[in-house]
């Protein structure tokens, strides 16, 4: 989410959507605290937190309840006033109840890191992509992903995170697919929940989001998103699902999008069926920034915050309340479900502290999670890993990695020590739309490893001049990106910038070149047969450089997979090109009235016809054979796999074993996949399970994974439930969607 530039270029005057009184500001030092522990009653710890919240709410007036279901604006960007001078200066403040204890909710954006720091003159640490994340397979990571941002927002003063992004990836132009955890439920949902787990242990409410079907950037404040109720079940719905149930997140942000004609922020299905009836979710709903367009409506569907203003939910929503439209239950039932949110996450026992973080523990973490996610693509006549001892030259080429390494932009953006690496000194301010690069420089990490070669670095913007410093080299390092941002699609999956040309030069001057791709999307690769080596970094973080240079030179035996499916090209996915907004879609005609607003722009339509059919499964479905599917990944070792059995029962069980065949120590994704009976009318096969195991060289390890029960099922909108079909079902074992050498087949009832 982002307000100020808010959706693609949409002008909407502050006043109409923030509704803020102007005040006087008072100084820093005259700031009011909030009390740092409940009073009363519902202080006592032995109660559950629904209690809590109910011995709290006997107490509240009712401006006091209205008062928390919606924000006092941006702190960021606005002036201090009595109400959000309590707040950290967030991207949104929700003012709590001072005289019971209760702290407002203080919000800042923290998709792969703390936003906004640099504003604030403070330090975050920005963590790599949560695609990269996802690369990892890891769901220990993912929680130290999640525990790292928890830890930095309570010790910078936030106490409510707003990441935990599991949009699937429907399109991979999305510009923010790299804040996503790739194009599959299980694998997705199941990373997210832990992500979510690790936020909440530092006492930070957490939130998962953009409920739902918020797949492309285009036009997202208008599009309406038609798509079967088996279709969203069995895919997008099921990655929060998973998150939902295993994870646990206190809030919830609905998106901008309709869904099925309805805006997701006020849509009956959505919210009420899906969220609070089906799954039970106990936590609160948050509206995306501006994402809210009633009060009724809104209110009745299950929508209990309004970010980051209050045009509906402060005096429309008294007002509605006055006239009966909403019932004082339903305001009740938003207040309850806010506050027992706060005590379950701790954010009112434990109230924040500010303290000074930890940088290198930060960058080490960060390290490490890039090293996990890496991905090996290619790795002909094993040009890697190098040897820095038989090197006497290296030509480093392109994306500025003589300074840095590109960054994922939007509210995601995390400020870099410093200032963006690519700018003079005092003037690498983060902005809206800039691509940033962060102070970790590729050159400098390879010329650290190989100390006695000559390094030759070019900017990799004319292809003669690249190939000249390739040519004669030991070996040419060639690093490629593709930035991208919240508010905006990619055009294309081609790498920008003549980087194709670029690389097509270099490989046919040096045949030990390498490729690292610096992306949060997957690319096209016409060269791709040209390089020796290809390797996918993703957006690599705080400390990406030393990652990338310790998976280089061997250090760090790459294990990563691709969360993604790279097709060859466009032409080959699901809608080969993206609908865009027509003219009146996009902005308002004339000036943004309130009625205009709360009504928002006149749809468009999108229709995910493919229905299921995402990512692998449209691949297999369509029998079309990608540039690199969906799990593959390669290592500087070798696994086999062998004896599988499957074992019915209320969880199938599915055992096997993997052994290292290879000479060094490496850590291998086995990767559990299922095809249903063929009455389901299913794609060939779907993910069902996975497990990382490390193995040092020449060991063997039986692995047994659990399979959920609803990972074998369709989802029947008949019965409008899960649903097992009996018949045969084959188990399918591997590293790759397109390498499973164990196969079993399992009758089920």
């Amino acid at each position: 989410m982002n307000f100020s530039p808010l959706l693609s270029g949409m002008k909407i005057p502050a006043t109409l959507l923030l509704c803020f009184a102007c005040v006087t500001a008072p100084s820093l030092a005259q700031r009011p605290q909030p009390k740092p522990h409940p009073t009363g009653p519902w202080s006592n710890t032995s109660l559950s937190p629904d209690e809590r919240a109910d011995l709290v709410i006997k107490e509240m007036t009712v401006d006091e309840k209205i008062a928390l279901l919606h924000g006092v604006g941006m702190p960021t960007d606005e002036p201090v006033t009595p109400e959000n001078a309590a707040s950290n200066r967030g991207v949104g403040y929700a003012v709590g109840v001072p005289r019971l204890g209760i702290p407002g909710i203080d919000m800042s954006d923290a998709a792969y890191g703390v936003r906004s720091s640099g504003v604030n003159g403070r330090y975050s640490t920005a963590l790599p992509a949560n695609v990269a994340a996802a690369a990892s397979w890891d769901t220990d990571a993912a929680y130290e992903y999640g525990a790292l941002i928890g830890r930095e927002l309570r010790a910078q003063g936030f106490n409510m995170t707003l990441g935990g992004g599991v949009n699937l990836t429907r399109d991979p132009r999305n510009g923010r697919t790299f804040e996503y955890l790739g194009e599959d439920p299980v694998l997705a949902g199941t990373l997210v929940a832990r992500l979510i787990e690790g936020t909440q242990s530092a006492n930070v409410i957490g939130d998962i989001k953009h409920y739902a079907l918020n797949d492309q950037e285009s036009g997202r404040n208008s599009v309406n998103i038609t798509i079967s109720k088996r279709a969203m079940r069995e895919s997008d719905l099921l990655a929060f699902e998973i998150g939902v149930e295993q994870g646990k997140p206190a809030a919830v942000m609905c998106s901008y999008n309709r869904v099925n004609g309805d805006f997701a922020c006020e849509n009956q299905y959505l919210l009420k069926e899906v969220l609070e009836k089906d799954w039970k979710f106990p936590g609160f709903v948050v509206s995306d920034w501006g994402g809210t367009h009633s009060d009724v409506k809104a209110s009745a569907a299950g929508l209990d915050n309004e970010q980051p203003g209050r045009f509906f939910y402060e005096q429309r929503f008294k007002d509605a309340l006055d006239a009966g439209k909403i019932p004082q239950a339903e305001l009740d039932e938003h207040v309850h479900r806010i506050l027992r949110s706060m005590f379950a996450a701790g954010v009112i026992d434990h109230p924040r502290q500010r303290s000074v973080i930890d940088p290198f523990a930060g960058f080490e973490t960060s390290r490490k999670i890039e090293e996990g996610g890496i991905v090996l693509l290619k790795n002909e006549k094993a040009q890697l890993p190098l040897s820095a001892a038989r090197l006497k030259t290296i030509a480093v080429i392109g994306s500025h990695s003589d300074v840095g390494m590109i960054s994922g932009g939007g509210s995601a953006q995390v400020d870099p020590i410093g200032g963006n690496a690519i700018k003079a000194p005092g003037q690498g301010a983060t902005r809206w739309m800039e691509e940033t690069w962060f102070p970790t420089s590729p050159l400098k990490a390879i010329q650290a490893r190989a100390p006695h070669a000559t390094v030759k670095y070019d900017p990799g913007t004319d292809p003669a001049a690249a190939a000249a410093a390739a040519k004669g080299a030991d070996v040419a390092v060639v690093f490629a990106y593709m930035w991208a941002s919240e508010g905006m699609d990619l055009k294309s999956l081609t790498l920008p910038h003549d980087q194709d040309a670029i690389i097509s030069a270099v490989a046919a001057a040096n045949p030990h070149t390498i490729v690292v791709l610096e992306t949060g999307n997957p690319v096209t690769m016409p060269w791709v047969e040209k390089p020796a080596a290809i390797v996918e970094a993703w957006f690599a973080g705080s400390d990406g450089a030393n990652a990338v240079g310790n998976v280089l030179f061997g250090t760090v035996n790459p294990s990563g997979k691709l969360p993604n499916t790279f097709p060859k090209s466009e032409a080959d996915l699901p809608h080969p090109t993206i609908t865009m907004p027509p003219p009146e879609s996009s902005h308002f005609s004339g000036p943004a009235s309130p009625e205009k607003w709360a009504m928002g722009l006149p749809p468009f339509q999108v229709t995910y016809d493919e229905g299921v059919k995402v990512g692998y499964k449209w691949y297999d479905a369509e029998s079309k054979k990608p540039l690199f599917p969906f799990g593959y990944g390669l290592s500087y070792t070798t696994y086999r796999y062998s004896g599988l059995q499957v074992t019915p029962g209320d969880k199938v069980k599915v055992t096997f074993t993997i052994a290292n065949a290879g000479a060094r120590e490496g850590s291998e994704i086995a990767e559990v996949y299922a095809a249903l009976p063929a009455a389901a009318q299913e794609p060939p096969k779907r993910l069902i399970g996975f497990a990382k195991v490390k193995l040092n060289p020449g060991e063997k390890h039986s692995v047994t994974v659990e399979i959920d029960p609803k990972y074998l099922s369709i989802f029947d909108e008949q019965k409008d439930d899960w649903s097992p079909l009996p018949g045969e079902y084959t188990i399918m074992v591997g590293g790759s969607s397109d390498n499973l050498p164990l196969k079993a087949t399992v009758s089920l009832k």
